[in-house]
């Protein structure tokens, strides 16, 4: 069985991203948040992009 990415609107703090990545990957949600954090910190911005992306492209 196949598992696909889903935004999670029941567990979203904004679009639901996070949360969704949590259950497909089987990670917590607040470690998939804390790390978009400290990512788009240290990455420019392009982690935002992605996080943008995933929520227009995502269920």
């Amino acid at each position: 069985m196949q598992k696909t990415l889903r935004l999670d609107k029941s567990n979203a703090i904004l679009f639901g991203v996070c949360s969704g990545l949590a259950q497909w990957s089987g990670v917590d949600a607040t470690l998939i948040r804390i790390g978009f954090v400290l990512a788009t910190l240290c990455g420019f911005g392009l982690p935002l992009l992605a996080y943008i992306a995933i929520e227009l492209v995502a269920d």
